[in-house]
């Protein structure tokens, strides 16, 4: 089967996991969601860390009016665990395997080998509408890491009362012609060292961050994409999803480099829709397996799924200080530990 881009094109629209189309899932009926949600999962948990990374690279903030523009790049890496999902028969109405329960890669895998299901939905009549399809295997055998990449651009400005202001933003840009995302996203930074009197003198800050992002990708849909069992008409793919983070964060601050920490709690959520009007073919099959016709069924927006992801992080950093220009390079251990690196530009 053609391998396609189906997704994600987060923040900058550059990167993208290289899968094959999901849409034939579609002729699993009410199945199509579960087997979505198993498949696509890690992948959107991943994006959902990397989104809440990156954020900081010192816990003291600008003077008023200083700024600093970042080009990062976070990295989530899939737990070996959510490399794969359990195939359970019995948690499925229509479709069955060859051999019952089975260990199936996920899209955050590099077993790239395709599933082959068979379908069989009961009609009328005692009849079953029958067909077979096949789900795409793993693409990290495409990617130099198992790993789920968010780039970003943000500005950063300081505000009155030691306070700094966190910009991310990416319009909406388009890859391959059938994908769109766009990101954005706003935090902000609060010195807390200058409530401590004299320690305010020494070269350690702390400070507290909260942040927000939401980001969006869709991916058209046609029939080049599809099985011949399939046809779609305003077929269209949509991510999207929101992530919260607050942490508190410490930093010492030498002229040449600065060690950072953070520590705290990340939220988030997001939805993935199927939407459209598709046009199934099935077999039709009388109770001894003999085949008597074929018959189309009209479904619209087949697919709505939710995921989220919370849980406690722990960050620890270093940054390289070369008067206005800073290189960074951060590791945060949380569910998808997450690698964060970058250039920055600041003035005080």
């Amino acid at each position: 089967m053609k391998k396609l881009n189906i997704f994600c094109i987060l923040c900058l629209g550059l990167n993208s996991i290289n899968a094959q189309d999901i849409g034939n899932l579609l002729l699993a009926g009410d199945d199509a969601s579960l087997l979505s949600e198993n498949y696509l999962n890690p992948a959107i948990s991943g994006m959902m860390s990397g989104m809440n990374s990156g954020w900081y690279t010192t816990a003291k903030t600008h003077k008023k009016f200083g700024f600093d523009l970042t080009l990062g790049m976070s990295a989530s890496f899939t737990p070996e665990k959510d490399q794969t999902f359990n195939f359970i028969s019995s948690q499925y109405n229509y479709v069955t395997l060859e051999g019952g329960n089975s260990q199936l890669p996920t899209v955050m895998s590099d077993i790239a080998n395709e599933t082959t299901f068979q379908v069989s939905v009961p009609n009328a009549a005692g009849n079953f509408k029958v067909a077979t399809f096949t789900m795409p295997g793993g693409a990290v055998s495409e990617m130099p890491v198992n790993a789920t990449p968010t780039p970003h651009i943000q500005i950063g400005l300081g505000l009155p009362f030691n306070t700094d202001i966190k910009l991310r933003y990416v319009p909406t840009i388009n890859y391959d012609s059938k994908v769109n995302g766009s990101l954005i996203g706003i935090g902000l930074q609060h010195d807390l060292t200058q409530y401590l009197g004299l320690i305010s003198k020494l070269p350690f800050s702390i400070s507290i961050l909260g942040a927000y992002s939401k980001a969006n990708v869709d991916y058209s849909i046609d029939n080049n994409n599809l099985s011949s069992e399939i046809s779609a008409a305003n077929g269209l793919a949509t991510y999207s999803l929101d992530t919260w983070t607050v942490q508190a964060l410490g930093s010492l601050d030498f002229k040449i480099l600065t060690f950072y920490a953070g520590f705290g709690y990340n939220s988030g959520t997001a939805n993935f829709d199927v939407n459209g009007d598709y046009t199934l073919t099935y077999d039709v099959e009388d109770s001894n397996g003999n085949s008597i016709a074929t018959v189309n069924e009209n479904i619209s927006n087949p697919i709505n799924l939710d995921f989220n992801s919370n849980g406690i992080r722990a960050t620890l950093g270093t940054r390289l200080n070369i008067s206005f220009f800073k290189i960074f390079a951060d590791y945060t251990m949380q569910e998808y530990n997450t690698v964060s690196l970058g250039i920055a530009f600041s003035l005080r």
